[in-house]
């Protein structure tokens, strides 16, 4: 299969996917930190021949793909051009196509972001709301084939990393300094309670062109998890 990963990130995912399942990947990104390391990990992991990382616009790129997968990009597109991020998934997409969306969301209507993460971690990211996400998609011709909803999935690896960051606090200190500690530290727990409490989540929504283009129901994705189980009984 041919992927195109809109927004690759470190690179992690384009590789998994390369390396795991034997696909090839497209992964576009616009951090030019973000497109040097993700390069090179794929070179010293030997998969350059399956994996390419682009510099570019994910509007600007061609073709289409049988897969499309995005990962924490669509926070940073912006509701004005919700309609153009699906026209161009659905232009991109095969016959039988899926993407999958993955984005953290709001479960309450359209809201606002807080001017400290916007000034300190995450300038114009915005979490959008299912019916933002809806209106867009559904104006372009994507069926939606499957929506997931991480409820508590986040607000636990938020734990995880605020711990983990905590008990390394002090060389965290001497790369940066005090006051960068002290933000990341409150950062981490504040997005964490913000989770729990305050109606914030992860949704994954799956598209395709066509209505049967995935089985009719979720047991495809637990196979090799049903196997594990009988295995772990016998």
């Amino acid at each position: 299969m041919e992927v195109f990963e809109i927004g690759c990130g470190w690179g992690g995912l384009g590789l998994t996917l390369a390396r795991d399942y034997g696909v090839r990947v497209l992964g576009v990104t616009l951090s030019e930190e973000q497109h040097r390391i993700a390069t090179d990990r794929a070179a010293q992991a030997g998969l350059a021949d399956r994996v390419r990382y682009e510099l570019r616009d994910y509007r600007s790129v061609t073709g289409t793909f049988d897969r499309i997968v995005s990962v924490g990009m669509f926070e940073h597109v912006g509701v004005p051009h919700y309609r153009e991020y699906f026209s161009h998934a659905y232009d991109r997409l095969k016959p039988d196509g899926v993407a999958l969306i993955h984005t953290i969301g709001r479960a309450a209507p359209p809201g606002s972001t807080s001017p400290w993460i916007t000034k300190y971690i995450f300038p114009g990211g915005y979490v959008p709301a299912l019916s933002e996400m809806s209106k867009a998609m559904e104006k372009t011709g994507l069926y939606p084939t499957d929506l997931e909803v991480w409820r508590l999935h986040y607000a636990e690896t938020l734990k995880h990393w605020h711990d983990r960051f905590t008990a390394r606090e002090a060389e965290a200190e001497a790369l940066y300094d005090a006051r960068f500690t002290r933000m990341w530290r409150y950062y981490l727990k504040a997005s964490e309670l913000t989770f729990r409490y305050h109606r914030q989540c992860v949704f994954q929504l799956q598209l395709a062109k066509h209505q049967q283009a995935v089985p009719l129901t979720r047991d495809y994705l637990y196979a090799g998890s049903h196997r594990r189980q009988r295995h772990a009984a016998e």
